[in-house]
């Protein structure tokens, strides 16, 4: 469902923005008594499109920093303990023991801090010392979020967590690959097709190096986290950060492919923004409804008077025969009412409750409910 609400926002939301942004650009830029754009000609095209890019851009980077937000603004087992990403054991449990002094529910007197938030959160430090310090556990912490500590049953050793894991990768981006290759057999996406399969293959080299490798990929260690921890507050990234934030990012490079690709080398010249083959942008869409709806409007007659001979066809043989075209038109009233009225569900559960109130043991035509 969210999936699909997700497609109904980029489908109207973009031009909506845009319309109004545009509006209102004018309406600053351009002096008052001076004639705006008007639709249709190619200048209002050519502005609309900028503006479009400019909107979606902004959105996109937008999705970017809410991702990166969401990663950074909840607290990973390292940071709640206060210590390194290469911290040791030792390291680990020291830390867990001077936090545990300070935060044990039987040792906080302040009453300001209810008793059931002092348990939570000294649970969440025991969790995040018995996690760290457990070898295979911080292996699949590392890699795959805390729900493999915490929701993975049955699982004990390296090899039990990267089997368990990829389980959900391989169906991930088996249904990927497929679901590109039939929106490209549908023309959806004809645009980059090559960088979209090109994106989704280093996307799974880089998750597949990243849960199996006893060692952060160098790409994380090297490039991205000194990058990250360069800006004051901010946390290094753990593989599954990564994983999930390369994850937004290629979604975030699809939506691009698609709402910003074919606008790069759009012809406005007829005023209108027409896109790839014949395909539409964001010009006078009302104006390309309304014709639509007319070619359609135009199919339909066609049709009917395709079905209206057909049937005058049939009934050529009948033709003068009033008695035969009687009957014909007798047995059509019938096959009207045996397949169309009684195989209604409202009519068959009328029926069904009818026969239901019938005495039980009474003559056929008997009614009653006694």
């Amino acid at each position: 469902m969210s999936g699909f609400l997700s497609l109904i926002a980029w489908s109207f939301l973009p031009n909506l923005v845009t319309g109004w942004t545009q509006t209102i650009l004018y309406s600053i830029v351009i002096r008052a008594g001076d004639p705006h754009p008007t639709p249709g000609t190619p200048r209002w095209a050519e502005h609309r499109r900028k503006i479009h890019i400019a909107v979606v851009t902004v959105y996109l980077l937008y999705t970017i920093y809410e991702a990166d937000h969401d990663i950074q603004s909840t607290p990973s087992f390292y940071s709640s303990l206060g210590v390194p990403l290469t911290a040791t054991e030792k390291e680990i449990k020291s830390r867990f023991r001077r936090l545990a002094a300070h935060f044990h529910p039987d040792k906080i007197k302040d009453s300001k801090i209810a008793a059931d938030d002092a348990n939570t959160y000294f649970v969440h430090l025991q969790l995040a010392q018995d996690t760290l310090t457990n070898g295979a556990k911080r292996f699949a912490y590392d890699r795959f979020g805390p729900e493999a500590v915490t929701g993975w049953q049955h699982c004990s050793s390296v090899a039990d967590y990267v089997y368990r894991g990829f389980k959900g990768i391989v169906p991930y981006y088996t249904l990927a690959a497929l679901s590109m290759y039939g929106f490209g057999l549908l023309g959806y996406l004809d645009w980059g097709k090559f960088e979209r399969w090109l994106v989704l293959a280093l996307l799974f080299l880089f998750e597949s190096h990243a849960v199996t490798r006893p060692y952060p990929p160098v790409l994380l260690t090297k490039f991205i986290n000194p990058f990250v921890t360069w800006f004051p507050g901010r946390q290094p990234y753990l593989q599954f950060q990564a994983i999930t934030l390369a994850k937004k990012l290629a979604l975030t490079l699809y939506l691009a492919f698609s709402q910003i690709g074919p606008l790069l080398t759009a012809d406005t010249t007829s005023g209108n923004i027409v896109v790839g083959r014949g395909g539409r942008g964001t010009g006078n869409e009302e104006q390309e409804l309304r014709k639509g709806l007319e070619r359609l409007e135009g199919t339909v007659r066609r049709l009917d008077t395709d079905a209206t001979n057909l049937l005058q066809l049939e009934l050529a043989p009948f033709a003068g025969d009033e008695k035969g075209m009687g009957e014909v038109w007798r047995r059509v009233r019938e096959w009207l009412v045996h397949n169309t009225i009684r195989s209604d569900p409202m009519v068959r559960d009328a029926m069904g409750r009818s026969l239901a109130r019938r005495r039980t043991g009474a003559p056929v035509g008997a009614r009653g409910t006694k």
